[in-house]
């Protein structure tokens, strides 16, 4: 039985799209979108693609061939992905050279002596060649907390579960893709739930997607696996629901770059070599794809180990390690990362009231987005209160002192540099204690954040100390 294909992706022109539209019609709606007309300067798609839309092979192994890799064996499952192993660019391509001329030989792609269509994916590239400007994120994905924040911080900081890394490996989610023609990635849903978007620097994909609101339906009996490819012949008592399933599907050229939102289902198919370049990431928009994910993990690594609960000294502990090493991070540290990026933006609204002569300053464009993130943090903390995040576990930043940890200071700056950007402004001056207090907020600095609860209220209280001292200039 085919798939009900009832729609396609909108395609639009990048350069004829405000970000204003962008959000309106995509993000905040959470829909996905084609975009053309923003590659035409990158380095890659000079140096990595030859005039004939070919992707340059030599260069790539060339110049990067010592980089190591993992490699997925597309004809090879393993549990729900497919097979990986490590190996060298260089290696990858050799192989993938090997293999199209076997291909060529031997149109049918069943009969290929026994060579395997290997994927390279999750390449670290940005972070192995900082200084090799391959491409320029576009204005639309610019808004990206997710890797910001592990430009400057590990995501994992507890000290039982973190090992110092001596490889890039899980250092950002920034990512390059390499495959022959009909390498392929089963149906899934993005890392953390986060958005995504892919850009072909040469090559063509066929996209699947299925929404949010029929995934449930690609799943199991008891809600725990989702069909692996949905172009096998799908075992209707496995997955009783499958068929009801309806499709929007994609065609992606070269130079074209898509829009995938959170919890949107996909599998993905290259119908020609192709090399793409990916990013992972969330803000403001989708903070509580991530949380419900977070929690539906936890409830799952809980139930895993329910019968161990009465003889296990640090239950709670043991759970929230599960929940790392299965998603990726706990509460803990999507705590400290909403707790960090809570101050960063509370950082800019108080620069804005700074430097404003009047009291509009808050119907700005920057500072409604501002406002609309506070608010968001705000809205997970008040759900993250119902949870073992509620008390006090180490968890303690105040105000002041965050304000003098340079660390942090870089993650505003950048973050103040994203927005300017955005919202086409100018930069403003770096952060003071003393302009904290100028806006009237200095009883706030030394309040303590120990749980989401003293989030809420500090969210609270800076917005409506910024109202106040805004109205009586």
């Amino acid at each position: 039985m085919g798939l009900n294909i009832v729609g396609t992706v909108d395609k639009v022109n990048g350069n004829k799209l405000s970000y204003s539209n962008f959000v309106e019609k995509y993000l905040s709606k959470n829909e996905p979108v084609v975009i053309t007309g923003l590659m035409d300067d990158w380095r890659a798609c000079k140096d990595w693609v030859f005039d004939d839309g070919r992707p340059n092979l030599q260069f790539i192994s060339s110049t990067f061939g010592n980089s190591k890799v993992q490699v997925a064996d597309c004809g090879s499952r393993e549990f729900t992905e497919q097979k990986r192993f490590d190996m060298s660019v260089s290696e990858f391509i050799a192989k993938w050279i090997d293999f199209s001329s076997v291909e060529h030989d031997n149109p049918s792609i069943n009969n290929l002596n026994g060579k395997t269509l290997l994927y390279l994916k999750d390449w670290h590239f940005v972070k192995e060649y900082p200084e090799y400007k391959a491409y320029t994120t576009p204005l639309f994905f610019h808004d990206d907390w997710l890797n910001l924040y592990l430009d400057h911080y590990h995501m994992r900081e507890d000290p039982d579960t973190y090992q110092k890394r001596d490889d890039i490996s899980c250092s950002d989610y920034r990512f390059v893709y390499m495959g022959a023609k009909g390498t392929w990635t089963p149906f899934h849903a993005d890392v953390f739930r986060s958005y995504s978007w892919s850009a072909n620097v040469c090559g063509k994909k066929q996209w699947y997607f299925l929404s949010p609101n029929q995934h449930h339906l690609a799943f199991d009996r008891n809600m725990k696996n989702t069909v692996y490819d949905i172009f096998e012949e799908v075992n209707e008592t496995i997955f009783p629901n499958f068929k009801k399933t309806t499709w929007l599907e994609c065609t992606q050229d070269q130079n074209e770059i898509i829009f995938v939102p959170s919890g949107w289902y996909h599998q993905v198919h290259n119908l020609e070599d192709t090399i793409s370049i990916n990013h992972n990431w969330f803000n403001g928009y989708n903070l509580s794809w991530v949380w419900d994910l977070l929690l539906k993990d936890y409830k799952e690594a809980t139930e895993y180990i329910e019968d161990i609960k009465d003889i296990c000294d640090d239950f709670e502990g043991l759970c929230q390690r599960n929940l790392a090493a299965n998603t990726g991070m706990n509460f803990y540290d999507f705590f400290n990362f909403m707790l960090r990026f809570s101050f960063a933006n509370i950082v800019q609204l108080c620069q804005l009231a700074k430097i404003s002569d009047d009291v509009k300053w808050r119907s700005s464009v920057k500072a409604k987005h501002l406002i609309f993130n506070l608010e968001s943090a705000k809205d997970i903390a008040i759900k993250m209160n119902f949870t073992c995040l509620s008390e006090n576990h180490n968890i303690t930043l105040d105000f002041r002192s965050v304000l003098k940890d340079p660390v942090f200071l870089e993650l505003c700056y950048q973050l103040e540099r994203t927005y300017d950007f955005i919202h086409d402004q100018c930069a403003l001056m770096k952060v003071l204690v003393e302009d904290l207090v100028d806006v009237g907020i200095s009883k706030l600095l030394d309040i303590v954040v120990c749980n989401p609860e003293d989030l809420v209220v500090f969210i609270d209280h800076v917005l409506q100390n910024l109202i106040l001292s805004s109205h009586k200039r």
